[in-house]
C-alpha cells in the first residue's frame, strides 16, 4: 500500500530487547517483505551485536544496513564489511550520542542515520535537538565534499518534515506520521510538497 502511495523505500526496524527495550521483526520477515516489493529495503539494526547478523539481512534482501555507533567499536571496519556484501553502509546515532566518531568515519559511509527519538518504540515525539545535530553533520559533509545521505528517524510528520529538510536531512523515515492516517498517498504527497518547498 505504501509503495503504491509513493514511498521511495521501506525502513525496516529490527530490535533485540537488549540494545533497545523492545523486540521486533527479523530476517524471516524481511525476506517475506522482499518478495512483495521492489523498493529498497533499509534495515535498521537496533541490536547489540549487529556484526553477527549483517550477512543474513543482506542475503534476505536488505539494500542498506544501519548499525549503531554505540555498539560498534570500529566504524570503518563494519562499514567496509557491509559494502563488501554489496549493501549501502549506514551508521545510526542515538539522541544522546555525539557526532564525532560518525563524522570521523564518514568517508567510509553511504548514509548517516540521526535518531530523533530514543529507539525502541514507535509513536514518540520528535526531539528538537536533532535539528542542531543534522545541521552540524550536513555542514561537515558539505565542507569535505562527501556525498553521504543524511537520514532522520523518529517523530517525522507533515508538520516538521520541512524543518528537518532545511536542517540537512535528505532521507526521511516516518512511521506513525504515515500509518496514522487512512490515506497514505495523500500524506506522502503532502510531505513531498513540504520537502520541495523547504
Amino acid at each position: 500500500m505504501v509503495e503504491r502511495a509513493g514511498a521511495d523505500l521501506i525502513h525496516f526496524d529490527v530490535m533485540d530487547g537488549h540494545f533497545v527495550p523492545n523486540i521486533s521483526i527479523g530476517v524471516p520477515v524481511l525476506k517475506s517483505v522482499r518478495k512483495v516489493t521492489a523498493l529498497p529495503l533499509d534495515a535498521h539494526l537496533m541490536i547489540s551485536e549487529p556484526d553477527k547478523y549483517i550477512e543474513a539481512f543482506v542475503k534476505a534482501g536488505a539494500n542498506s544496513i544501519s548499525v549503531h555507533e554505540e555498539v560498534c567499536p570500529d566504524l570503518p571496519a563494519i562499514a567496509g564489511r557491509i559494502r563488501k556484501l554489496s549493501a549501502r553502509a549506514s551508521i545510526a546515532i542515538n539522541p544522546e550520542t555525539g557526532i564525532e566518531r560518525v563524522l570521523a568515519a564518514a568517508e567510509h559511509l553511504d548514509m548517516i542515520l540521526v535518531m530523533s527519538v530514543h529507539p525502541g518504540f514507535g509513536g514518540q515525539e520528535f526531539i528538537p535537538g536533532a535539528l542542531d545535530k543534522l545541521r552540524a553533520i550536513r555542514r561537515d559533509l558539505d565542507r569535505r565534499g562527501l556525498a553521504v545521505d543524511l537520514e532522520i528517524d523518529g517523530g517525522i510528520k507533515v508538520d516538521n518534515i520541512a524543518d528537518v529538510k532545511a536542517a540537512g536531512a535528505n532521507v526521511f523515515v516516518s512511521g506513525s506520521g504515515i500509518f496514522g492516517h487512512s490515506d497514505y498517498a495523500k500524506i506522502i504527497a503532502e510531505m513531498r510538497e513540504r520537502v520541495a518547498r523547504a
